[in-house]
């Protein structure tokens, strides 16, 4: 893919599809969200940002914490 990565907002589905392309929007959600959880610097990272399970989207601020630990999608 040719295109840069931009930190900024996205909803879950949309930054999991970035990992995930090939899978139905349930799927890469999901895997994101085990990748995320199975990594604990992240996840306690996250969770000191604010966000919780219920959370539909993700802050720049967190998607800078998600790239920095599983890289660019």
């Amino acid at each position: 893919m040719n295109y840069k990565f931009e930190i900024r907002a996205y909803t879950k589905k949309e930054l999991a599809l970035m990992y995930f392309p090939d899978s139905n929007p349930r799927t890469a959600v999901n895997h994101l969200m085990s990748w995320i959880r199975h990594c604990t610097q992240l996840w306690e990272s996250l969770q000191t940002t604010g966000y919780s399970t219920t959370s539909k989207s993700f802050t720049p601020r967190q998607v800078r914490a998600i790239v920095e630990q599983l890289g660019e999608p």
